[in-house]
């Protein structure tokens, strides 16, 4: 039996945002323990609040205060963490509605005494981070108010919103972590390229010729299985220059990154271009792929010095 790949891959991408008025002001009174709320025009406050009124569009900008304290409209037990979650131990996550406010705000219940002491309808309170830095991360958590019943809920105050040095943007880093394994015909593709050779597949009713190869045809929809083998050298059809350098990529800006119509393939793959001065590529270059020690890929392609192929011959490919 052939060995099965399988590999971990992560997607990884930090989001940089800039904030409006309300997110600003709220996200700098959590760093000062402040929590804010917006209040819309029918009397209803929202927290965590929002720009715009959700039901009617509006534009919002009242913002006031609410308590610290609060009562849980729902939740759910989690019984084993992951990497990044406000905890390192088992937790409730629970719908928080704070006094003043009339909506529920997300977050931890650090629940020592399990779930069976998770219950709707208990008044819990914010457990604050001794560092913060103008984030939801602020608030540690909820941990459990026995002392604090519900009662009549205080009326929120009107708060100006102002602070000293606001919080004016966020960087939210976005993950993804999963275990790829590639089927038959990338596996063949992937054993091919720890060989310095490039495999795709023929389409048996087109007769295109995909890299990498899919297993089946995407424009006729029937299964592929001739395997044929292209390149090394090909044409970039098109391109781009990279400005902005990457997290843990160790490339010098700027640097281009190209689709290149490897000879004898009918889809162009993506890769680096190299060997030559970023404003000097250009579409119809002719390239041949620099192979890394022990690497099972292409580093990048560089110019072979041949002439620039003609624009009829990759067209179909851009």
């Amino acid at each position: 039996m052939p060995e099965v790949l399988k590999a971990p891959l992560v997607v990884e991408f930090p989001f940089t945002r800039s904030l409006g008025p309300v997110q600003s002001a709220f996200l700098s009174g959590l760093r000062e323990r402040v929590v804010l709320g917006v209040r819309t025009g029918d009397g209803r406050v929202l927290v965590p609040p929002v720009e715009y009124d959700p039901v009617t569009s509006e534009e919002l900008g009242e913002l006031v205060e609410v308590a610290p304290t609060g009562t849980v409209t729902t939740w759910a037990w989690n019984h084993e963490p992951r990497r990044g979650q406000p905890l390192d131990r088992a937790f409730a996550w629970v719908l928080v509605r704070l006094d003043g406010a009339d909506t529920a705000l997300l977050h931890a219940l650090d629940a020592p005494d399990g779930p069976d002491s998770v219950h709707t309808g208990m008044r819990v309170r914010v457990r604050w981070a001794e560092d913060r830095s103008g984030a939801v991360t602020d608030i540690a958590c909820f941990e459990p108010h026995e002392a604090g019943q519900a009662a009549a809920a205080p009326a929120p105050t009107v708060h100006d919103g102002r602070f000293a040095d606001p919080v004016t943007g966020i960087v939210a880093p976005a993950r993804l972590d999963y275990t790829y394994a590639p089927g038959r015909a990338q596996s063949a593709h992937l054993h091919a390229l720890a060989e310095r050779r490039v495999v795709g597949e023929r389409c048996p009713s087109c007769r295109k010729v995909y890299v990498p190869p899919r297993g089946a045809c995407p424009t006729c929809g029937v299964a592929t299985s001739e395997r044929v083998e292209v390149g090394p050298r090909g044409t970039v059809t098109t391109y781009c220059i990279v400005n902005i350098k990457a997290k843990n990529l160790d490339i010098e800006v700027p640097y281009v990154y190209a689709h290149i119509a490897l000879d004898g393939a009918d889809l162009a793959l993506h890769g680096r271009i190299g060997g030559i001065p970023y404003d000097q590529v250009r579409m119809g270059l002719r390239v041949e792929p620099v192979w890394p020690d022990g690497g099972g890929h292409p580093d990048h392609y560089r110019p072979t010095g041949e002439p620039d192929a003609d624009y009829e011959t990759y067209k179909e490919l851009l």
